[in-house]
């Protein structure tokens, strides 16, 4: 068995290629909802999900390699995140902050592996995929024993992680990730950029939690939904169309904050 050194000096590649990913997944997503937001070339809320970010990858020139590319970092991603969570590289610990730090660490390995399991079908079928996650999930849980208490704790959870995303923005807590970048001419706009990504994706999460609660209390699927019925929501509201592009803007300078991460941060 590899020691935990071993396995840290070889954590970097994974790191590098999933953060890569994941900021190119986040670009593209707070794109297309800016997009959407003024119907720019037709763009809809309802393309403006993991589907609409992969298609959009595939109809580039070269688009299945560049869909392959980025398969390949969200799985450098989820391996990344299971080092973390199984041997413990960031030294988090086993007493319960620690624990719960690496239980975050592998549910984020999970989500990202999901996606790029998604790009992988993707690329193996003829036609665009489709389909709403969040429903699925609901119904899923719905139709279990106790479906109505069970969807109601996944909704908490996704509540719970909205919050923690508006704390570590707002606490600034990200700065730790970009140290490095402290000599940078750039370092306040590349500060700002991580505060009103994290600030914005928890504003995703807390939708997509209240959504889920709805079906949770409902017993009715239907009314959980992914990032495109949250950017909905968003523009349903008033001023919507600004508000729905505000967030777009955040997410794609979260993405940003990603690939600062991947030049700055100290892996080991």
């Amino acid at each position: 068995m590899l020691s935990t050194g071993v396995i840290t000096s070889h954590e970097k590649p994974f790191a590098q290629a999933g953060l890569m990913a994941k900021g190119t997944v986040y670009c593209i997503l707070g794109i297309l909802a800016f997009m959407a937001a003024f119907h720019i070339d037709g763009q809809s809320v309802n393309k403006a999900d993991k589907a609409g970010v992969f298609d959009f990858i595939n109809k580039q020139p070269g688009g299945q390699a560049l869909l392959a590319v980025v398969a390949v970092g969200l799985f450098s991603y989820c391996l990344w995140r299971g080092i973390q969570a199984f041997m413990d590289t960031a030294n988090k610990g086993t007493d319960g902050s620690g624990i719960a730090t690496r239980l975050r660490y592998l549910f984020s390995g999970i989500v990202y592996g999901s996606l790029g399991v998604y790009a992988v079908k993707m690329l193996l079928s003829k036609n665009t995929m489709s389909g709403d996650k969040q429903q699925g999930i609901a119904q899923e849980l719905l139709s279990r024993p106790f479906g109505q208490w069970l969807a109601g704790i996944a909704a908490a959870i996704l509540a719970g992680v909205g919050i923690y995303q508006l704390y570590y923005g707002l606490s600034e807590k990200y700065k730790k990730h970009v140290q490095k970048a402290a000599g940078s001419s750039n370092r306040n706009l590349l500060l700002t950029a991580g505060k009103v990504g994290y600030i914005a994706r928890g504003t995703v999460w807390l939708i997509i939690a209240w959504m889920f609660s709805k079906a949770a209390l409902h017993s009715n699927s239907a009314e959980a939904g992914d990032t495109s019925r949250a950017f909905g929501f968003l523009q349903d509201v008033a001023y919507g169309r600004y508000v729905l592009a505000a967030v777009g803007l955040g997410l794609i300078c979260y993405g940003t904050f990603n690939f600062i991460r991947a030049r700055f941060e100290r892996f080991h």
